[in-house]
C-alpha cells in the first residue's frame, strides 16, 4: 500500500509516517503543500490514498481538494485536519473525497481508517458526524414551524408588530417566540438571531 501524506507540519507527517510504517507493507511519501503533493503524484503516483491537510498552503479550504480531484479523477483523496469544523467532513465527501480524518484520532484508529479508505471505502468518524448533525439541529429539528416563520420575519427585518400581522397573531405572542428563538440559537437579541440564521444559510 502506498500513501502520500501532504501536511505543512513536519511533526504531523513524521508521526503519521511512523504509525503507518510500524504496520508494515505501507510505503509513505511526504509533501508539505498542495503544490508539492501534486508534483509527487505526477512523479511517483498514483497512490492508494493521498491525505491532504485542510489548512496547508495551496488548499484554500476545500477548493484545493476539488481542483486535485478534477485534475486526477482516478486518484483517491481524503482530508486530514486538526482545526476544520465538523461540517467540513460531509462537505469534503460531497466534493469527492473518500473521507475525513481528525488529527485527534488515536494512532490505531487512524491506521485502520486509512486502510479502509485505501480499499475505496468512505470514512468519517461517528463522533464527527454526530457533532455535525447536532450543529444543524437548531434549524433542521429544534425549531417549530411557527418559530421558523417568526425567524423568517426577523431575517427579513420585520418588526414584531409586522410579523404578528403577517402571521395573524398577537404581538405579545411574537415576543415570546423571539425570546424562545434567542435561547435556542444562543443569540443575544432578535438582531443577533437573524445574523446567526443568515450565516447558517437559513435565509
Amino acid at each position: 500500500m502506498r500513501i502520500l501524506i501532504a501536511d505543512d507540519h513536519e511533526m504531523v507527517r513524521d508521526t503519521l509516517t511512523v504509525f503507518l510504517n510500524s504496520e508494515g507493507r505501507i510505503q509513505v511519501l511526504p509533501a508539505a503543500s498542495l503544490k508539492e503533493a501534486i508534483q509527487v503524484i505526477e512523479a511517483k503516483g498514483p497512490f492508494d490514498l493521498v491525505l491532504l491537510d485542510y489548512k496547508m498552503p495551496g488548499m484554500n479550504g476545500l477548493q484545493g481538494l476539488k481542483q486535485a480531484i478534477a485534475d486526477y479523477p482516478n486518484q483517491p483523496f481524503a482530508i486530514l485536519s486538526g482545526t476544520a469544523p465538523n461540517s467540513v467532513a460531509q462537505e469534503a465527501v460531497d466534493a469527492g473525497a473518500l473521507g475525513f480524518l481528525p488529527k485527534t484520532m488515536g494512532a490505531k484508529s487512524m491506521v485502520n481508517a486509512i486502510r479502509f479508505m485505501a480499499l475505496g471505502e468512505t470514512y468519517i468518524p461517528a463522533d464527527v458526524m454526530q457533532a455535525a448533525n447536532s450543529a444543524e439541529d437548531p434549524f433542521d429539528n429544534q425549531l417549530s414551524q411557527r418559530e421558523t416563520e417568526v425567524l423568517s420575519g426577523l431575517c427579513a427585518g420585520h418588526s414584531n408588530k409586522e410579523i404578528a400581522r403577517d402571521l395573524g397573531l398577537q404581538e405579545v405572542t411574537i415576543k415570546l417566540h423571539v425570546r424562545t428563538l434567542c435561547k435556542k440559537l444562543d443569540a443575544r437579541n432578535r438582531t443577533h438571531a437573524a445574523v446567526i440564521a443568515k450565516e447558517a444559510g437559513f435565509a
